[in-house]
């Protein structure tokens, strides 16, 4: 049989292509099926029990006072306005954050084990942008429904009809499971045949990424400037939006207009100070410059604190919610006695 060149060269292309298509198989099979393990927050020291029984109350708190929040929204008919509806949503998304992660942490603590199935890191990931995203967008919505409510009280009924906030809650809604979707397929595409050890307590996007064996600088750089585009965009319609109201205020000649009008703004701008706050370090500041610790802290932040804060803002700063819960409490023990 004759030697040629040309067909070597061909069996030796047809070789190495079958040979890195079956590596790729092989890694992508890896990522499917392999699980990861999570470091987790708490040692069983005295310490850390300390810590673990703070969070679990904390938890607890945050849940209770987001689930009664909601209950008297959707009770009590004097709340039944477009700003306490978006507040509904808002307490929604924060029952939400932590459901995701805690009970998670709190099962791998008291087993001692900290394992995640391939599929639940990514349900993981996929629910915490989701709800992460939507909580930004409503959170800026949230500034235009307060905006419309100082500056244009005449028109409010108008400009925030029902159909409207319920854009306004589908919009928020829609743009985090487009973000999520996204991000997650993304981040789950790149193989992860190196270590599987995600140092954090959750599967979250940026902890994961330093596990792939892929290059991912370029998703990095999109990443930041997604990150860039889906912060800075409500941020500055939420400064544009109270730069406005502050003017309004100044302007009230009432005293007390001006005392609810500002209570009710600096309630929500407390709420967007704690998210944007930590959302801003995570997602635009390089991983270069913080630690895993301090990504821990952080995400321990906004997935637990911030959550269990909301309610007690609104609610100690509003006194139309603590008229709200005094009137089931007065109704429910009148029932009682008879």
């Amino acid at each position: 049989m004759k030697f040629s060149p040309l067909r070597l060269l061909a069996n030796t292309l047809f070789f190495l292509q079958m040979s890195d298509a079956s590596q790729r198989v092989r890694e992508t099979n890896q990522s499917v099926t392999s699980d990861f393990t999570l470091m987790g927050l708490f040692n069983h020291s005295g310490p850390h029990l300390t810590l673990f029984s703070l969070v679990a109350a904390t938890f607890t708190m945050g849940l209770l006072g987001n689930a009664i929040l909601i209950f008297l929204i959707h009770t009590d008919a004097r709340l039944h306005t477009p700003m306490y509806f978006l507040l509904s949503q808002l307490s929604l998304l924060d029952v939400g954050f932590p459901l995701v992660t805690i009970p998670k942490m709190a099962a791998d603590f008291l087993e001692e084990e900290g394992t995640i199935s391939f599929g639940g890191c990514a349900a993981q990931m996929f629910f915490l942008m989701l709800i992460g995203v939507s909580e930004g967008v409503l959170l800026s919505l949230m500034s235009y429904d307060r905006y419309i409510a100082v500056c244009h009280p005449l028109h409010y009924p108008v400009l925030m009809r029902r159909q409207v906030c319920l854009l306004m809650v589908g919009t928020s809604w829609l743009s985090g499971v487009l973000v999520a979707s996204i991000q997650t397929s993304i981040t789950l595409h790149f193989p992860y045949c190196a270590s599987r050890t995600v140092d954090h307590f959750f599967c979250e996007l940026p902890a994961l990424l330093k596990l792939s064996c892929a290059d991912t600088s370029a998703y990095e750089l999109a990443l930041s400037i997604s990150g860039v585009l889906i912060l800075v965009l409500p941020l500055a319609l939420i400064a544009t939006s109270y730069s406005h109201v502050l003017g309004a205020v100044l302007h009230m000649h009432s005293a007390e207009a001006r005392h609810k009008a500002f209570t009710t703004c600096s309630s929500h701008i407390t709420v967007v100070g704690l998210f944007y706050g930590a959302a801003v370090f995570m997602y635009m500041v390089p991983g270069t410059y913080h630690t895993p610790q301090q990504d821990n802290v952080v995400s321990l932040f906004y997935s637990l604190i911030t959550p269990m804060l909301n309610p007690l803002i609104y609610s100690l700063r509003n006194r139309e919610v603590q008229m709200a819960l005094v009137r089931i409490l007065f109704r429910t023990g009148f029932r009682s006695k008879r």
